[in-house]
């Protein structure tokens, strides 16, 4: 069955986004990307009973899922069966802290998530399969991201340099972001075991980029380009190209600025349409999750100012993308937050081709 989803965007009247608030800040008001809606194909819903997901990565063929507030990761099996393979020890998240960004890589599963001295990064060896993949003792590869109940970033990704990339939030304070010696609000680059890279722009640091509020998602065109979704405060969410390097202007600037001193988002949406969470690029479009705009939105490679919206307020919030082994796309959504409309079965994996 076809669904048309509706598109309409609002270049006035916009709402703060979680954590904003205050006035507008005398940031020009710029004009709406161009909007394609879409006929969409009817989800295949995977599994159903989520308490509050947060990431999707795979192990194999196996779709492991993370818990924010219970801390679990769950293997994904035939039939919609979710079995519970681990419980991260030391997560001690509130508000929107807690286990967030997990992946996999080289046999062991990578975890960022929130302690009771702040959001560190741990990694785990990986044994078995399917239902039967266990975790073994953690290694701590990085520890001492501000944390805050809010903007706490969260994503893990590794880079086609075999290299593991984490975003941070600016943990609600925004002068973090232009701090290098903090490593709140921004992109931080490492070795797969917690070593800083010899070739990063600052040298001694894990920085690799700055100037961002709360990046939650990351991924990597087949050129080897990087984007990063961003959330917004009161007026724009983004979409931004990342350079090694860049400084993406906040707390100074939110959207487009056109100052030289910083780098422009290549797209933005207003905060109550988007609050992009995470992004996967599949073939020559980047697929985009969003959590209070309710949709899933395609950006064309060659095209980076427009975008294509699907499934607008069917599924509620919309909180990560991934591809699956299959080429098909993975969402997950994040209606058991607080902040969503749970309805039966929330939350739920649902599975889609390549739209």
């Amino acid at each position: 069955m076809w669904k048309r989803a509706c598109a309409v965007m609002l270049a006035s009247s916009l709402a703060a986004c979680g954590g904003g608030g205050g006035a507008d800040s005398g940031i020009t008001k710029t004009p709406l990307p161009p909007v394609t809606p879409t006929p969409s194909i009817d989800p295949v819903v995977l599994a159903t009973g989520l308490q509050i997901p947060w990431s999707i990565t795979f192990s194999g063929g196996t779709a492991l899922v993370s818990e924010r507030g219970s801390a679990r990761i769950l293997a994904l099996g035939a039939g919609g069966a979710l079995t519970p393979i681990a419980t991260i020890a030391g997560v001690s998240g509130s508000g929107e802290g807690g286990l967030l960004g997990i992946t996999v890589r080289d046999g062991y599963l990578y975890a960022y998530f929130t302690a009771a001295d702040g959001n560190r990064i741990e990694r785990y060896p990986l044994s078995g399969s399917g239902a039967g993949t266990r975790l073994g003792a953690a290694q701590l590869l990085l520890s001492g991201i501000p944390a805050r109940s809010n903007h706490n970033g969260g994503r893990l990704a590794f880079g086609p340099d075999g290299m593991l990339y984490a975003s941070t939030g600016d943990a609600g304070t925004g002068s973090r972001a232009q701090d290098l010696s903090s490593l709140a609000g921004k992109i931080l680059r490492m070795t797969p075991d917690g070593r800083v890279p010899a070739d990063n722009p600052f040298a001694g640091s894990y920085v690799y980029s700055y100037g961002h509020r709360n990046v939650q998602g990351m991924a990597w065109s087949g050129s080897g380009a990087l984007y990063a979704s961003e959330f917004g405060e009161n007026t724009w969410d983004e979409l931004n190209l990342i350079k090694a390097g860049g400084n993406y202007g906040w707390p100074a600037v939110e959207g487009k600025a056109g100052d030289a001193k910083y780098l422009d988002p290549v797209q933005q949406w207003p905060t109550s349409e988007a609050s992009p969470s995470g992004i996967a690029i599949s073939g020559d479009n980047i697929y985009i999750a969003n959590l209070r705009g309710e949709r899933l939105r395609k950006v064309p490679l060659a095209a980076t100012g427009t975008a294509t919206e699907f499934y607008v307020k069917q599924y509620g919030r919309l909180r990560d993308v991934v591809v699956a082994p299959d080429g098909r796309l993975y969402l997950l959504t994040n209606n058991t937050d607080g902040r969503g409309t749970p309805r039966a079965g929330d939350d739920r994996i649902l599975n889609v081709p390549a739209l």
